[in-house]
């Protein structure tokens, strides 16, 4: 479940307390946290419901109900409608993670061993850090080219390594972190 910068926003400052969504099948759960680079979102309720009142339309942040519809409408691929109540949970935690540059050898050895994982059928976590390292705020097209990647791949597996605090999404492209950079530099030694 996605939400715009915008709704975020008023999420934390809670004037929005409902979305709308439709869906086939429900993809989220009561409890259920959203990470974004704004903070986390908390789904607090979902509730199949049959139209959207005036007053659940200005809690999701519209004006009116058939504004908010037609949005919806728009950015489904059809299914049920149901109303999700949301809450702003908080600061992303990635964030503080991604700035803890002094890793432990603990640490180390964590990133070490999960990335080994993660390269268990394809090596390729190393190389997309340095790159990534080497050069940031490049669009994602060009560097998975690089890597030899499909974009919708590396973009994915730039997620695996940003949930371990490595990396930073930017407005285009990405870069290291300092936790990612100190990482990098420990594992030349």
């Amino acid at each position: 479940m996605l939400f715009t910068p915008a709704a975020i926003e008023g999420i934390e400052a809670g004037t929005i307390t409902l979305a709308f969504r439709r869906w086939e099948q429900v993809r989220v759960k009561p409890g259920s946290r959203i990470r974004s680079s704004r903070g986390v979102v908390e789904i607090v309720s979902i509730a199949k419901v049959k139209k959207i009142s005036e007053a659940d339309a200005r809690k999701a942040g519209f004006d009116t109900a058939p504004k908010l519809l037609a949005l919806v409408d728009k950015k489904s691929r059809g299914g049920d409608l149901y109303k999700v109540g949301v809450r702003f949970g908080g600061e992303d935690p990635r964030k503080t993670l991604r700035a803890s540059a002094d890793l432990s050898d603990d640490d180390f050895q964590q990133i070490r061993k999960r990335l080994d994982r993660m390269d268990a059928k394809i090596t390729w976590t190393r190389a997309v850090l340095r790159l990534i390292g080497e050069r940031p705020e490049v669009v994602s097209t060009e560097l998975a080219a690089e890597v030899g990647m499909e974009r919708p791949d590396f973009k994915l597996r730039v997620r695996r390594l940003k949930e371990l605090g490595l990396t930073e999404s930017l407005e285009v492209g990405y870069r290291l972190s300092p936790r990612g950079r100190a990482f990098l530099d420990a594992d030349a030694e």
